[in-house]
């Protein structure tokens, strides 16, 4: 596959995750698409793990959506998910399968190689770094 094609996929995928993220937190937070749990209704403001897990899906899944601060974002959702399976889903069973932990294992996993590889062209952060980098060029250098 040519490299371009690559940085398009990573691309897409990141903005896909992370609408699909913060679909997640909206439901918990505005009680949309179904509500917290699909139960409809929201969850309480400030309890502790569900509303600060909402706010990291819906803020942390808006900036992976745009690209915009993407490995720190990354990094935090990830963690976020992480936690959320061995706190909440491992101790039922061991494989995600069996638990009804398989989202957050995938979300854990897929922020995590975010993180890694970075926001791909397509991204806010790429757009800011290509602008400082023509900037910089611009600026003469005085002696």
């Amino acid at each position: 596959m040519s490299k371009s094609i690559n940085t398009v996929v990573l691309s897409l995928s990141r903005a896909v995750v992370g609408l699909l993220f913060a679909c997640h937190g909206a439901a918990s937070l505005f009680g949309v698409l179904g509500g917290a749990g699909g139960k409809g209704g929201t969850v309480a403001f400030g309890v502790w793990p569900s509303w600060f897990a909402a706010v990291i899906q819906f803020a942390g899944g808006l900036l992976v959506l745009v690209g915009l601060f993407t490995r720190p974002a990354a990094i935090i959702c990830s963690g976020s998910m992480a936690y959320a399976y061995f706190v909440v889903h491992q101790p039922q069973d061991l494989f995600p399968i069996q638990n009804g932990g398989v989202s957050s294992a995938l979300y854990s996993w897929f922020f995590l190689l975010i993180a890694v590889l970075g926001p791909g062209r397509y991204a806010v952060d790429s757009l800011l770094a290509k602008r400082g980098r023509t900037t910089a060029e611009a600026v003469p250098v005085s002696a």
